[in-house]
């Protein structure tokens, strides 16, 4: 029998289906840390690799790519690049504030437990 298209089929695959499938559980209004992403999606301490997929995403994805930032709610993209200005505005439209370059993740910061069901 075969396996639907769609199924990953190698270890590379798979943690980024893994990745993929955590962050666009992250909701609007809200923020996850590279390395809490990685964490929350399986990967272990796998920031830097969270941070590569991401930056290779697929023009047009819909994926909130936005909603992850630097620890402690630093805005990694720098001011004034085309990525970063979007991730800003991005940020500022779902009513994230923004303030010396960082979220606060204390008020922003996802908490999957709190926002399920």
């Amino acid at each position: 029998m075969n396996e639907p298209a769609d199924t990953p089929q190698n270890p590379a695959e798979m943690r980024r289906t893994a990745l993929y499938l955590t962050l666009a559980q992250v909701p609007e209004g809200c923020v996850v840390s590279y390395g809490e992403l990685a964490h929350l999606a399986g990967l272990g301490r796998a920031a830097r690799f969270v941070g590569r997929t991401l930056s290779q995403l697929p023009e047009g994805s819909k994926l909130p790519w936005h909603r992850v930032v630097a620890a402690g709610g630093r805005i990694s993209l720098p001011v004034g690049s085309v990525s970063g200005d979007e991730q800003r505005a991005r940020l500022r439209s779902e009513g994230v504030s923004i303030l010396n370059n960082r979220v606060d993740i204390q008020r922003h910061g996802w908490r999957p437990v709190e926002h399920s069901g």
